[in-house]
C-alpha cells in the first residue's frame, strides 16, 4: 500500500507539472486576447496581501543575490519576478497533481471525473478573481473575454487531470501490487500430504477501468514500462516547454535587440554645454536615453490604458469635480524639467537612477480648476494598478516644480514608464511618485501610501550619494611629462544639489574633483578626477556635499527602509 502511494504520488506530480506548463502557455496566447495573465496575476496578487515586511524581504534578498550574482538589477529585476510567478505557479499545478491522485480514489470513473472538474471550475473562478483584484479589465468586453480564458482553461486543466489519473493510476497501482512480496499465510508453511494439492487462484484484487471485462491483466513488467514511459515523457515534455520558453525569450531580446548607451538629445537644448568639464568616458550618461531609464513598480506587466478614453477624475473635497482627458491636460501650460529619479531600492553606486526630460503643467494649476475647499490638506493619488501616495497640499500649492508629467524626452510618457500620466516630486524617491494615474481624491488627513503602509520611510527624501562609475586605467592622459588616471562619476542630492566632490586613494587624503556643471538644479551631477599614475592595485572612494555643504553619511545602510547610504569604492589594477 505504501509503495502504491508513492508511485501515485510521484506520476500525480509528474501529470500535474506537465498539465500546468501547457496551461503556462495557454496563458500566454490568453493575453493576446485581452484575457488576464494566470501566473501574473497570482503574483501580483499575493504581493499586495502578503505581510509588508515579508515582501519587502523577499524584494531586498532578490536584489541583493543579484548583485552577488553580479548581475545588473535595473535589467534583471524584472526577469527574476517573472520567473518567480512561472515557477510559482508550475509548481503549485505539480502539487495540486500529487494530492489528487492520492486523495482521488481510481474508480468509479464518472466520480474521478466530477472531481477533477470541480477542482478545475474552481480554480478558475478563483484565479478569476484573483486577477480581477489584481488588475481590473477596463471594458466590459475584456471581462467576458478573460473569465472565459481563465475560467474554460483551468476547467479543462481539470478534465485531462482526471482522465490522466483513469488512465495511468491503474497501471501504477498494479506495478505496485505485482511486485509486492507475497503476504506470509497458512499456505505457505509446508503441511502435510494436502499441501500437493494446488490452490485455487486468488480473484484479482483490482480489475482496471481502462480493461475490458474479463480480459487478463498486463504483465507486472508492462505495468511497471508504461509507468517508466509515462513519466518520461511527462519530463520530456516538460523539459520541451521550458527549454522553448527559453528559446523564445532569447529570440525576443534579440528582435528587441541590445540596449545601446548612445547619447540622445532632449528637444530643448541642454544648458551645461559648454562646461569645460567633460565626463571620464565609461562615466554613465549623463542624460538617460527613456528606453535604458530603470523601472521598478509593483506589476509584472505595465498596466495597459487607452488615451483616448482614459480620464483623470479630481474630486473629494472640492467644489467642481472634474474628468479630464489627455488632451485636455496638454492643453494647460506645461514645463520641462531636466530631472534625475532615483529608485529607494537603489544600492549605494546601483543602477537604479536615471536621468530625463519631464514635461507637463504644475499639479497646482490642474487643481485650481476644480476649486479645493479648505478643510483639504492633502492630495490622494490613486493609480490603475492599485498603487496610492498622498502628497501634502501645501507642497503642492508651494511648489510649481511638482508636476502631472504626460512627456518624457518630448514624446508621451511610455507605457512601462506611466502612460498616460505620473507626478513629479523634488527631493523624494520614486516611491512616492505614482504612475499610471487615474484619480485624484482630496481629503482632510494623510493617508499611508503603498510602500508607507509595508513599512517604507514616510518621507522617502533622497539622501546624499556620490558614485564612482570608472577608473579609466585604459584612457590615461599625459600633460606637462606627466601621466594621469582618470576616474569618473555622478553625484546627486535631490533638489539640493551638489557643492563638492572628494576622491581618496589607498586611505590617503580626501582630494577635490572637478564638477561638470548640472543639466539643472534637479539633476545629478557629473565629477571628473584626474589621478597622478603610480602602478599597483589601487582602491578609490568618493564621498559628496550637497547644496548647502552636508557631507553625506558614511555609515552603510542598506535600502530599506529609507534610502541606502554609505561610501562607494572601486578597486583598479594601474599597469
Amino acid at each position: 500500500m505504501r509503495d502504491t502511494r508513492v508511485r501515485l504520488a510521484l506520476t500525480g506530480l509528474a501529470a500535474g507539472a506537465l498539465l500546468t506548463a501547457v496551461l503556462l502557455v495557454v496563458s500566454v496566447i490568453g493575453t493576446h486576447i485581452g484575457a488576464p495573465s494566470i501566473p501574473y496575476s497570482l503574483f501580483e496578487w499575493l504581493t499586495r496581501v502578503l505581510p509588508g515586511r515579508l515582501v519587502i524581504f523577499g524584494l531586498e534578498t532578490t536584489l541583493r543575490l543579484l548583485e552577488a550574482l553580479g548581475l545588473n538589477i535595473k535589467d534583471t529585476g524584472k526577469t527574476v519576478e517573472i520567473a518567480l510567478a512561472l515557477t510559482g505557479l508550475l509548481l503549485t499545478g505539480a502539487v495540486v497533481g500529487l494530492l489528487f491522485f492520492t486523495l482521488v480514489p481510481g474508480e468509479p470513473r464518472r466520480p474521478v471525473l466530477r472531481a477533477g472538474e470541480v477542482l478545475g471550475l474552481a480554480l478558475g473562478v478563483a484565479s478569476y478573481l484573483i486577477a480581477l483584484a489584481a488588475s481590473p479589465p477596463a471594458t466590459f468586453g475584456s471581462h467576458a473575454v478573460g473569465a472565459l480564458w481563465v475560467v474554460g482553461s483551468l476547467l479543462l486543466w481539470g478534465w485531462v487531470l482526471a482522465r490522466l489519473r483513469l488512465l495511468v493510476a491503474p497501471a501504477v497501482e498494479e506495478a505496485a501490487a505485482a511486485t509486492a512480496p507475497p503476504a506470509a499465510g497458512p499456505e505457505s508453511t509446508p503441511a502435510g500430504p494436502e499441501s500437493t494439492q494446488a490452490a485455487p487462484p486468488a480473484a484479482p484484487a483490482y480489475i482496471p477501468l481502462t480493461r475490458a471485462e474479463g480480459a487478463p491483466a498486463p504483465p507486472a513488467e508492462a505495468a511497471t514500462i508504461d509507468r517508466r514511459h509515462f513519466i518520461i515523457r511527462v519530463g520530456g515534455a516538460v523539459a520541451t516547454f521550458v527549454v522553448l520558453g527559453a528559446e523564445l525569450s532569447e529570440i525576443l531580446k534579440a528582435e528587441a535587440g541590445p540596449v545601446t548607451l548612445t547619447p540622445v538629445k532632449a528637444p530643448i537644448p541642454f544648458p551645461n554645454a559648454g562646461s569645460p568639464v567633460k565626463p571620464v568616458p565609461g562615466t554613465r550618461l549623463e542624460y538617460t536615453p527613456v528606453s535604458d531609464h530603470y523601472r521598478v513598480d509593483i506589476d509584472l506587466v505595465p498596466p495597459s490604458i487607452d488615451g483616448s478614453s482614459w480620464r483623470l477624475k479630481i474630486s473629494g473635497l472640492v467644489e467642481r469635480p472634474l474628468s479630464l482627458t489627455l488632451d485636455q491636460l496638454r492643453s494647460y501650460p506645461a514645463t520641462d524639467q531636466f530631472i534625475t529619479l532615483s529608485c529607494i531600492s537603489n544600492p549605494v553606486g546601483g543602477p537604479l537612477i536615471g536621468t530625463t526630460l519631464w514635461s507637463g503643467p504644475p499639479f497646482r494649476d490642474v487643481l485650481a480648476g476644480a476649486g479645493v475647499q479648505p478643510s483639504a490638506r492633502f492630495a490622494h493619488l490613486l493609480s490603475q494598478d492599485g498603487f496610492d501616495e498622498a502628497v501634502d497640499l501645501d507642497m503642492i500649492r508651494s511648489d510649481p516644480r511638482i508636476v502631472l508629467a504626460h512627456s518624457w524626452n518630448g514624446q508621451p510618457l511610455p507605457t512601462q514608464h506611466g502612460f498616460p500620466l505620473r507626478v513629479y516630486l523634488p527631493d523624494h524617491y520614486g516611491m512616492k511618485q505614482p504612475k499610471w494615474i487615474t484619480d485624484v481624491v482630496l481629503v482632510p488627513d494623510s493617508i499611508p501610501g503603498y510602500w508607507v503602509k509595508r513599512g517604507w520611510d514616510r518621507q522617502a527624501t533622497m539622501r546624499t550619494t556620490s558614485v564612482i562609475d570608472v577608473v579609466a586605467t585604459g584612457g590615461l592622459d599625459h600633460r606637462n611629462g606627466q601621466t594621469y588616471v582618470p576616474v569618473g562619476g555622478i553625484a546627486h542630492a535631490g533638489d539640493r544639489g551638489i557643492s563638492r566632490v572628494e576622491i581618496q586613494v589607498d586611505g590617503g587624503p580626501w582630494e577635490p574633483a572637478e564638477l561638470r556643471a548640472p543639466l539643472s538644479g534637479l539633476t545629478w551631477v557629473i565629477w571628473r578626477y584626474e589621478w597622478p599614475f603610480a602602478r599597483g592595485e589601487h582602491v578609490f572612494a568618493v564621498r559628496a556635499y550637497d547644496g548647502s555643504g552636508q557631507l553625506q553619511s558614511s555609515a552603510e545602510h542598506d535600502p530599506y527602509p529609507a534610502g541606502a547610504s554609505g561610501i562607494d569604492t572601486k578597486s583598479a589594477v594601474v599597469t
